[in-house]
């Protein structure tokens, strides 16, 4: 059965940084398109960045592009968010998601609160 389990989240101050991290189990990780969505309150889940299976892709929504950095290690099976100077705007729950051809998984999600 796959599973992804996110933790690190946390209330962190507006310029402040946060470490978000997923592991994964259940299913062939290093062959897995992994990403993170968030999701604020009375919105839509969005897209915040996309990494390919060996590591060496990435996609950034343009609200988090030069703050956010994703990474993978495919020996541990975990994926990484990095949010660096973050803002009242990414205050939301974040989810860890992988594909891997029409197969989709989604962790339970974790709360980001950006507050002074």
């Amino acid at each position: 059965q796959a599973l992804l389990v996110e933790s690190g989240g946390g209330v962190v101050q507006p310029g402040g940084s946060l470490r978000l991290s997923c592991a994964a189990s259940g299913f062939m990780f290093n062959v897995a398109i992994m990403s993170w969505y968030r999701q604020a309150p009375g919105k839509e889940r969005e897209l915040v960045a996309t990494l390919n299976s060996v590591g060496n892709r990435k996609n950034y929504a343009d609200s988090v592009r030069g703050r956010f950095i994703i990474s993978r290690d495919n020996a541990k099976k975990t994926v990484a968010l990095q949010m660096n100077n973050v803002e009242d705007a990414d205050t939301a729950v974040y989810y860890c998601h992988a594909t891997i051809d029409t197969a989709n998984t989604w962790g339970q999600g974790t709360q980001v609160s950006v507050s002074s």
